[in-house]
């Protein structure tokens, strides 16, 4: 539920029509049926192939749009690139700095990174963890970096998260796991990044 905006699921369509019209008995509302979009989220559902399918096309051409990423802003294949090297300062001239986050406003971009990984795209985890880490101690080399992202998701745009319906009837949950020795170059931290899957759907 967000504010007065409600999803209703259940393996049971008898469950959803008793529980919306007891609502209705309470409470003014109006019943816009399946959904289709919520929260900036588009919803697809393949029932033949036992498919939805989860975009957030639309909401992430407003971000690139706002964050000034147009149509001749080049597009990138990862969201990260090995010669990026984070540490808390990746540039100290503050003139610098300053012009950069006049083109770039560091913690609305990231905020809205995090809001797309977190709903349909889980390939900007890890990359989104990493720059979360400078929301309040950023510099011109953040910057680049944020840009580097948006413009991966320019380039990954008509990308779905597939949920797909497992007719196996397995339902395995399968983890991976990679650790990283003193790959944090201000404290010396070793670093872990995980991905769990269920029936092959990324849910962690």
């Amino acid at each position: 539920m967000y504010v007065d905006d409600t999803l209703i699921a259940s393996k049971s369509r008898s469950a959803i029509y008793k529980l919306k019209k007891d609502l209705s008995s309470e409470f003014e509302m109006k019943d816009f049926g399946e959904v289709k979009m919520v929260l900036g989220m588009e919803i697809k559902r393949d029932w033949k192939s036992g498919k939805i399918s989860l975009t957030q096309k639309g909401y992430l051409k407003k971000v690139l749009q706002k964050f000034n990423i147009n149509d001749d802003t080049n597009s990138v294949s990862t969201p990260l690139a090995p010669h990026f090297k984070f540490k808390a300062t990746m540039s100290l001239i503050m003139v610098e700095k300053h012009e950069c986050m006049t083109h770039v406003p560091y913690a609305s971009v990231v905020d809205s990174l995090m809001y797309t990984m977190v709903c349909t795209r889980p390939d900007l985890s890890q990359a989104v963890s990493i720059v979360s880490r400078y929301m309040h101690d950023h510099e011109r080399g953040h910057c680049k970096v944020v840009k580097w992202i948006l413009r991966y998701i320019k380039g990954t745009i008509d990308i779905d998260l597939i949920l797909k319906k497992d007719v196996a009837g397995k339902q395995k949950c399968i983890g991976y796991v990679e650790s990283e020795y003193t790959r944090d170059l201000d404290k010396r931290r070793s670093t872990t990044g995980y991905v769990f899957t269920l029936s092959q759907v990324p849910v962690s």
